[in-house]
């Protein structure tokens, strides 16, 4: 759910970039934790601001997070989220259609835009200099859509083609990741297909793009993160400058998402004609995020599926040889800390005809049985802790992985500090809590199996 590159054309660039000195990483370590510099503010329309400053290299990463994502589009719309991210490059009051994107690639930036879960995002890495001309282009595109019947029309066929591309038309097409949640989940809004339906991708009309933009895509719903080269208080400024004068909406209420406890194992099989192999997946439900269990799960996610050393991986690729690989995690549209509602973890792998799935299920249960059972030793559980650190020191070092996190942490908590808080949560878990951990979530009654069958009538 990614967007697509269009060629490009230069317009004038306005610089806020900051004039430092020698350039030196804006990440501070003591001990065994990290400090990102965090600056939030919000203006009075209600927009959230965020700023990183980092004089490493003279470029900068925008992002602007909307809260609004694939299981809060309306009933009746599915892949409505997904459609209005397209929507979004189409032509605002100031730019016309395509003219964002040629923007930023003229002056030497990328972008992209995706929908998950709990957002719709959109962001550019682009060149320091060129920063207040971004945040310019944002604000006008916030502020308002100019499409016409013609740009929908044409953005719905573009959705559809990428729908069949994608699932309709690929062998294993939307395994696991969009297959799951519809197995897995109960509530509607967690279970649908957030791809889009065709028919209701064609039923949208341009009154409900404009409705939904008006409601959804103002600045009450939103975070403006900035990473990179600049000077915070000249920055903060030019936003003030260009968001304080776009007017709030009221928000609708929030859609109930919790899922019911899952007391009963799920199976189901899905038929794919144009699959050579079989696959197998297996989900459980995650524990809420933020608790205890949550920072427990992630460490879990590291000792049986993340890396070469991962107990799965061992297990089913090395010792008994039942599959190639062994894939998955928490949220297969992002990872743990991206997403608000209930969310999945999830193990997917490919075999071959003669092994059953039935053997794979025992294999993993063998595994996961001793989490539940036998303490897990120091060594293991000191290498789970230094795998998800490397993992998170990635994301920190990175513009996106800054932005992602931060704009995540004043989405959904109100508190985007919190990316300084992270491994020390993780440095309270104890063998005990993974045991109880493993024990409550990785229950066979908690999960969901979903096998494909290759060569199949649909």
């Amino acid at each position: 759910m990614n967007h697509r590159r269009i060629p490009s054309f230069r317009l004038l660039v306005c610089a806020i970039a900051a004039t430092a000195a020698a350039p030196q990483s804006s990440l501070s370590q003591s001990g065994s934790g990290f400090t990102v510099p965090v600056e939030y503010h919000k203006l009075p329309n209600g927009l959230k601001v965020v700023l990183s400053p980092d004089p490493t290299a003279p470029i900068a990463t925008v992002g602007v997070y909307y809260g609004v994502g694939l299981r809060n589009e309306p009933r009746n719309r599915t892949g409505f989220a997904h459609l209005f991210e397209h929507m979004m490059f189409q032509g605002s009051t100031n730019l016309g259609k395509n003219e964002f994107i040629n923007l930023v690639q003229s002056n030497g930036g990328t972008l992209n835009g995706s929908t998950r879960f709990d957002f719709t995002n959109y962001f550019e890495t682009v060149p320091a200099h060129t920063l207040k001309m971004m945040l310019w282009a944002e604000a006008d595109r916030m502020r308002g859509l100019a499409i016409d019947q013609a740009m929908l029309t044409n953005q719905q066929g573009v959705v559809k083609s990428e729908v069949r591309v994608n699932v309709l038309n690929q062998p294993y097409g939307g395994f696991p990741w969009l297959d799951m949640p519809q197995y897995a989940n109960t509530n509607w809004y967690n279970a649908h297909n957030f791809y889009g339906e065709l028919k209701e991708l064609d039923a949208a009309t341009l009154d409900e793009v404009r409705a939904f933009h008006k409601t959804f895509y103002a600045p009450n719903n939103a975070a403006l993160v900035v990473v990179g080269d600049f000077q915070p208080a000249a920055t903060l400024a030019v936003i003030r400058e260009y968001f304080n004068n776009i007017p709030s909406a009221p928000q609708p209420a929030s859609p109930d998402l919790t899922e019911p406890r899952q007391e009963k194992e799920k199976r189901a099989s899905k038929p794919d004609a144009k699959a050579n192999r079989p696959a197998l997946a297996f989900a459980y439900h995650m524990p809420d995020r933020n608790t205890p269990e949550y920072y427990a799960m992630g460490l879990i996610d590291q000792i049986l599926l993340q890396g070469n050393d991962a107990l799965l991986r061992e297990a089913l690729v090395k010792r008994a040889g039942l599959t190639g690989s062994v894939n998955g995690g928490i949220n297969l549209l992002g990872d743990m800390f991206n997403y608000s509602g209930p969310m999945l973890w999830t193990a997917s792998m490919f075999h071959d005809k003669n092994v059953t799935a039935d053997r794979i299920i025992a294999a993993s249960d063998s595994v996961i049985h001793r989490l539940q059972t036998e303490p897990i030793d120091a060594a293991s559980l000191a290498r789970a802790r230094i795998k998800l650190r490397s993992s998170l020191y990635n994301s920190v070092n990175s513009g996106f992985g800054r932005a992602d996190l931060l704009a995540s942490f004043a989405l959904f908590d109100d508190d985007p500090k919190r990316i300084n808080r992270i491994e020390s949560e993780f440095l309270k878990v104890t063998p005990a809590l993974i045991r109880r951990t493993a024990t409550e979530y990785l229950r066979p009654t908690n999960r969901t199996v979903l096998t494909i069958e290759p060569g199949a009538a649909q």
